[in-house]
């Protein structure tokens, strides 16, 4: 028997074949990554270049949730507009009956939600996509959980998802203490620069192909201006180069 052919058939071993499919879809994706500090929520894609004629605003890989909550995917780009729509729906839906903001980990639960459905059903396949949710509850807690096409989510310090995401992963492992530390001693943009860092490990275009948005308690998702981006990446790189050359003298010393 061929258990690859049905979504509600499990093999022998305990595996649901396009469930696991589906997560390869997320790691053929393009990186995204996310990082949460404690006045700030910041995520990162890696874009695909446009092509020449094609208008860059209509390709989005960082969407719009609430007022409160944005989002970052990795996967098939039509598979998130669907379960954008329906999460935005679920907010409003929300707001109309609770007379309220839902919570980020509410919004979460719901996409997982969704997500855990279409694995269960037969007639159906997985979505495509693992997705970032970030943003800020009422009182000011800062957010960050992750979907996956399993239906499971969960809360992170700071992640990457998609391609290359176990290298990116390991990045943020080793820096990010050291980023929130920096944060306590006042610098604003520690988050943004550990998410730019992380994505230049992978992104082999630089600052033209980064996009970073980012978002504080009580004011709406900004996006960094690309000139911001391109800057900020300069300044990574020299480091970058500042440190080989030092290295470099210490071995020849």
């Amino acid at each position: 028997m061929s258990y690859d052919r049905a979504i509600t058939v499990f093999s022998p071993d305990g595996h649901l074949f396009q469930v696991e499919y589906a997560m390869e879809a997320v790691k053929n994706g393009t990186t995204a990554v996310g990082v949460k500090g404690k006045k700030m929520v910041v995520l990162g894609v890696e874009k695909k270049s446009a092509a020449k004629l094609q208008d860059p605003r209509t390709v989005r890989k960082i969407m719009k949730l609430d007022s409160h909550v944005c989002l970052a995917f990795a996967g098939l780009v039509a598979d998130a507009r669907v379960l954008v729509n329906k999460a935005r729906l679920e907010c409003q839906s929300y707001r109309l009956t609770m007379e309220d903001s839902p919570t980020v980990e509410y919004v979460s639960r719901f996409i997982a939600r969704v997500q855990q459905r279409y694995t269960q059903r037969g007639g159906r396949r997985p979505f495509g996509i693992s997705n970032l949710i970030a943003g800020f509850d009422a009182d000011g807690t800062p957010n960050l959980w992750q979907t996956d096409p399993t239906g499971s989510h969960t809360s992170w310090k700071a992640l990457a998802i998609g391609r290359n995401a176990k290298s990116v992963r390991e990045f943020l492992e080793e820096n990010y203490t050291e980023t929130m530390a920096s944060e306590e001693k006042g610098e604003d943009d520690a988050a943004i620069k550990l998410a730019a860092k992380a994505l230049l490990e992978v992104v082999e275009s630089g600052a033209k192909n980064i996009e970073i948005a980012y978002m504080k308690p009580g004011e709406p998702m900004k996006m960094l201006p690309a000139e911001k981006v391109a800057e900020m990446c300069q300044e990574i790189e020299a480091t970058k180069e500042a440190e080989k050359n030092k290295k470099k003298k210490k071995k020849s010393t």
